[in-house]
């Protein structure tokens, strides 16, 4: 059976970008197309509703992370096999939606993730060798945290198994920049598996980008969550948001549905 794929764009004053990343689309992998609108001061929501979007928004500006919150909600209320995260500040390459989800319409992968650093040169494409340098070290320490041997985890480009979103606990993380890596290291707790397909990326005026400041804190609430993630699987450490759903779920005493 074909899965059901859900796109999620988690907007905010993509006015400017929304039209060229919704075109570029493929149409025909695409079941729905889902906005969250943030609390946007511009443009978006005018041309989300020309382009006939679903539309959820936001009475204020939440942050990233309370927006993926919404988009992933949503979209598994749509019945969705396949959620991809597409940011609608045309940074990453939509047309490469079929080569992102393959792995999981093959079965050998749970979540993938679009790796800038993959392939060529991010630098040469425009990313800030700051930058680059902040993103290779947290990196490589969260290869070493995680147990793994990938490229990039800081993109925003990508796909998951509805299997993935129904077990991690998600609506714990931050609302946030940093919940992109909160929910990967739920993704590990959880064993699912994790690949990576190489995607260029753009970086243009009107493309969203963190400033020097907002990275740097950025970084540190990582070293935090890898430092609370290594004491989580030692032992040593007790969390409710690294335990899968189902588990908690099922220590809760007959006929009760509440989560501990």
């Amino acid at each position: 059976m074909t899965p059901k794929v859900v796109v999620v764009m988690p907007a905010y004053n993509a006015g400017r970008t929304l039209r060229m990343t919704y075109e570029q689309l493929p149409k025909d992998s695409v079941n729905l197309v889902i906005l969250v609108d943030d609390g946007s001061t511009d443009q978006t929501l005018e041309v989300a509703r020309e382009l006939k979007l679903e539309i959820f928004v936001h009475d204020r500006n939440y942050g990233y992370g309370a927006n993926q919150k919404t988009c992933y909600a949503e979209a598994l209320k749509a019945g969705a096999d396949i959620v991809v995260m597409v940011h609608p500040d045309y940074q990453y390459d939509p047309t490469l939606l079929p080569q992102i989800i393959e792995p999981i319409v093959k079965g050998d992968a749970d979540l993938v993730l679009g790796s800038r650093l993959m392939g060529g040169s991010a630098v040469r494409q425009g990313m800030p060798w700051w930058k680059y340098l902040g993103n290779r070290s947290l990196t490589w320490l969260e290869n070493l945290v995680f147990g793994l041997s990938l490229s990039e985890f800081h993109t925003g480009y990508r796909a998951f198994r509805r299997e993935v979103l129904d077990t991690v606990n998600y609506a714990m993380n931050s609302d946030g920049f940093v919940f992109d890596q909160q929910i990967i290291a739920q993704v590990v707790a959880a064993r699912f598996r994790i690949a990576e397909i190489a995607v260029p990326v753009r970086y243009f005026p009107e493309a969203s980008s963190a400033s020097f400041v907002d990275s740097v804190g950025y970084g540190l609430r990582i070293l935090l969550l890898l430092a609370r993630f290594a004491l989580y699987r030692s032992g040593l450490y007790r969390s409710r948001r690294f335990q899968s759903l189902s588990a908690r779920y099922s220590r809760l005493a007959p006929g009760d549905d509440r989560p501990q």
